[in-house]
């Protein structure tokens, strides 16, 4: 069947694909093990052949983005990564901005800057894609994904697409439908204000410089490695645990945010999973908060 799947695939159109690819260069944490099949669409109608094809086989895949918030095994994947990095086609129309799923969301803050439409400046500091802000309803400084996204349109695991209005996307706190439903970003439409440019910049200015401040930013890292608990942030908690600088292996507690962990240069999967137990066992005995994993793990461990 597999020499099939090739065959099939191979027939796709602006499709790339690699085999036995290294998955961890295209993650911020630079951890993980290889990919099966690493390919890689060029366009919608491409992604949409694979799904449909991947789909008609019943191959596992995953659909990776920039890679910022997930924490691939050692072991690495046994099926079929779908990267989408090649698509970011935008499209802006006075305050409506169309963007393909695999645009950076820095590259895509700086577009509505150029045009002086306001709202996306919290994110031009977020190392993710579109498509993954949108999975995670990702916010930072008081903005979310929810605030600016007016529609999306998806694909199912059978190649179909479809389009949900912000209602229908169930946008929460770091959640979104996509994670209840077998649904693949690929068109994000966003709701943006005109602003005046120089103001437009100097918030972003002031945002990433914050960011620079206060986070880890000179280390790989997979971003706030803790969902933010009731009533609580989970870099005071493990701070207060007195966690800061823990290691295991190469993975490390952030001197300079015990919200995340870092990745000293050879850290492993097991290693980040290993810190990120003892954190929880520590800070739930110390604080009596049970602290949830932000980032996703993905593949064999």
């Amino acid at each position: 069947m597999i020499e099939k799947l090739k065959d099939t695939l191979a027939g796709i159109k602006e499709l790339e694909l690699k085999y036995d690819h290294q998955i961890k260069e295209y993650t911020s944490f630079k951890i993980g093990g290889k990919a099966d099949i690493f390919a890689i669409p060029m366009s919608v109608s491409a992604l949409e052949s694979l799904v449909k094809t991947l789909g008609d086989f019943q191959v596992p895949f995953f659909v990776l983005g920039k890679g910022s918030n997930i924490i691939v095994g050692d072991k690495g994947y046994r099926g079929v990564i779908i990267y989408t990095g090649e698509l970011k086609k935008v499209i802006i129309k006075d305050n409506i901005i169309k963007a393909e799923a695999g645009i950076s969301l820095a590259s895509l803050a700086n577009k509505a800057l150029e045009t002086g439409l306001s709202g996306l400046e919290f994110a031009s500091g977020i190392p993710g894609s579109l498509g993954g802000a949108l999975y995670m309803n990702a916010g930072a400084y008081g903005g979310e994904m929810q605030d600016v996204v007016k529609e999306a349109s998806l694909l199912d695991y059978s190649g179909r697409r479809l389009v949900l209005k912000k209602e229908e996307l169930d946008l929460a706190y770091r959640h979104s439908i996509l994670q209840e439903k077998p649904l693949i970003a690929v068109e994000i439409t966003l709701e943006l204000k005109a602003g005046k440019a120089e103001e437009i910049r100097e918030k972003m200015k002031d945002l990433n410089q914050r960011r620079k401040e206060k986070q880890p930013l000179e280390w790989p890292s997979a971003g706030s490695i803790f969902k933010r608990s009731p009533g609580y942030y989970a870099g005071p908690l493990i701070e207060e645990a007195g966690l800061k600088g823990l290691r295991v292996g190469d993975a490390q507690i952030s001197e300079k945010h015990a919200g995340f962990i870092i990745n000293l240069g050879n850290a492993t999967a097991a290693d980040v999973r290993e810190l990120i137990e003892k954190v929880q066992e520590i800070v739930y005995r110390k604080k009596g908060v049970k602290l949830e994993v932000e980032p996703r793990f993905i593949g064999d461990f």
